[in-house]
């Protein structure tokens, strides 16, 4: 098919197809198979044939943009959300049922996941008892690292009492032996859920609210390694972290609250 914008190009420019072939370092028949054909040039010999005649490469072919998304999208990605507030609510609680060997939630409150999903907090305690491994990390909010978060956010002291509103949800948790509940005091740069071999990760902005940034949602593939990295920082994460029992977070949240959750 017709290039015709490369053909106008040429024609406004004086340029022929030799002098672009030249220009460019290739075949004049290649240079004609470009206009005539509306073939595609390799990318840095699109930029240089543009940049000879004075446009842009992705006007002159609106293809190298197709090809660009193709190539940055990883085939991990299994959906991308603008924002927590948009992911599917029925998302969160497939995986959690799906998952058959390993739950890891890893967060400064989480308290989005059982406020909108009331059973989950039940289902986090079967799946345990079943044999899945489940891990728990939530910040802890007696440390200047959520103080710090909450200011960030600008919800100041809010962010420590989200978390211990949250640590209240979970506390059934705390008497489970099959789960190990931590606690950590760490920069939040992600909020990582992995489920098996899927993972919902939730990219924090500074100044932004959590339910406001974006949801990357993947799931494990054979030779990519983009799962495999927020699986590492997961893991270095739950290293720095530390136990809590069931009476530390009591101490933590409050009696009252306790009772007010369960």
């Amino acid at each position: 098919m017709l290039n015709e914008r490369l053909r106008s190009v040429l024609t406004g420019r004086g340029c022929t197809e030799g002098d672009l072939a030249a220009a460019t370092g290739v075949d004049p028949k290649t240079v004609e198979r470009w206009v005539l054909d509306g073939r595609t040039p390799h990318r840095q010999t699109a930029w240089k044939a543009a940049q000879h005649l004075g446009v842009q490469a992705t006007w002159l072919w609106p293809d190298l943009i197709r090809t660009r998304q193709t190539a940055a999208t990883p085939p991990e990605l299994v959906a991308y959300y603008p924002h927590r507030s948009e992911t599917p609510r029925d998302l969160w609680m497939d995986v959690l049922r799906a998952a058959q060997r390993e739950i890891a939630l890893f967060a400064n409150a989480s308290l989005f996941l059982p406020e909108d999903n009331p059973e989950a907090v039940r289902l986090l305690r079967q799946k345990a008892e079943h044999g899945v491994r489940v891990r728990i990390l939530m910040g802890d909010p007696e440390s200047p690292e959520m103080a710090l978060r909450g200011v960030e956010e600008q919800l100041f002291d809010a962010i420590p009492a989200r978390i211990r509103m949250a640590l209240a949800y979970y506390r059934p948790l705390a008497d489970v032996p099959s789960i190990a509940f931590h606690l950590h005091r760490t920069s939040l740069y992600n909020s990582i859920f992995r489920y098996d071999d899927e993972l919902l990760i939730n990219t924090h902005l500074y100044g932004e609210y959590g339910y406001m940034a974006p949801i990357l949602h993947l799931r494990q593939v054979e030779g990519a390694d983009l799962f495999a990295m927020y699986v590492r920082s997961f893991e270095r994460v739950w290293g720095l972290s530390y136990p809590v029992s069931a009476e530390e977070l009591d101490r933590k949240i409050g009696v009252g609250q306790v009772a007010a959750a369960t």
